[in-house]
């Protein structure tokens, strides 16, 4: 696991090179060595281990996805402010199956951080509007369905949000 910085620094270094390759008259060599240096960028912006932890995720494989996301030993300096939210709301989910209380922090740490995507946003609320609702509090629970619905935009969570406001009728 190399450092983010790391990655741009060997992205200059390859660029560098093909440059130099360029210069010297070897036209294939500089060329190739330009687009490799599209795969340490590619890498700064999205972490290899966060990627193998969704495809592990993908097939149900919690253990697997975990295994992936401990490589990671340093967040904060290891990854971008979007890759530290994405690597809080895999822990999140995973912990979801177990551990609610613990689940919240991550959840909440993966908004406070920002994803990328809308429907993994949702997602995060419905978790949060979930573990909110288990420790009966209607209004927050509420308020992040609400935020939940208006980020689902292909209407993918619109059963279990609807599922959930009727559990909330029943409070």
């Amino acid at each position: 696991m190399f450092h983010k910085n790391i990655k741009l620094v060997l992205a200059g270094l390859i660029i560098a090179s093909g440059i130099w390759q360029l210069i010297e008259s070897n036209i294939g060599n500089g060329i190739f060595l330009i687009l490799l240096s599209a795969i340490p960028i590619f890498l700064y912006f999205k972490n290899e281990f966060i990627l193998l932890a969704f495809l592990k995720l993908r097939k149900q494989d919690f253990p697997g996805a975990q295994k992936w996301l401990a490589y990671i030993k340093k967040p904060e300096s290891a990854l971008v402010r979007k890759q530290q939210g994405y690597f809080n709301y895999l822990h999140g989910i995973m912990l979801s199956q177990t551990n609610l209380i613990q689940a919240e922090k991550f959840f909440k740490k993966a908004v406070e951080l920002g994803l990328t995507m809308d429907m993994d946003l949702a997602v995060c609320k419905l978790n949060l509007a979930g573990v909110a609702m288990t420790r009966r509090r209607k209004l927050e629970a509420t308020n992040l369905l609400n935020e939940a619905k208006k980020l689902d935009k292909q209407g993918m969570l619109k059963e279990q949000i609807t599922m959930m406001k009727e559990q909330m009728k029943k409070m």
